[in-house]
Order: structure tokens, then sequence, then C-alpha cells
């Protein structure tokens, strides 16, 4: 079971590209705006960079229980 989980709010995306900037093993942009490839994780990585650089603050890492 995965111990992290990716919340990302792509409705409010301003396609920056921030996020896969820092952190291209788990981020890509797709029609204009960024997505995680996975969003259950056994690592956190580089996603909790990808959170603190996202412009808009639209992406949570969180610990799943």
């Amino acid at each position: 079971m995965a111990k992290y989980r990716i919340e990302h709010k792509r409705d409010e995306c301003m396609g920056c590209g921030a996020c896969v900037s820092v952190c291209p093993d788990n981020w890509v942009m797709e029609g204009g705006k960024a997505k995680p490839k996975k969003v259950e994780l056994d690592e956190i990585g580089c996603n909790q960079e990808a959170a603190n650089v996202c412009p808009v603050q639209i992406i949570k890492i969180v610990k799943v229980e």
C-alpha cells in the first residue's frame, strides 16, 4: 500500500511547468497543464519540491495512514 498520495487541483493549474522542471520523473505537461504520472507513492522523492515550487500552491503531498 502506498504511503503518500498526491492531491492536485489540475483545473486550477496555470501551466507554468515548475513542477515538471523540478520533478520530471513524476510530472508531465498534458494539454497545457501539469499532471502527475503516479498519485500513489511509496516515497515522496522530488514530489514535495514540486509542491513547494508551485506558484499557485495546488499540489499537496498527503501521508496515507
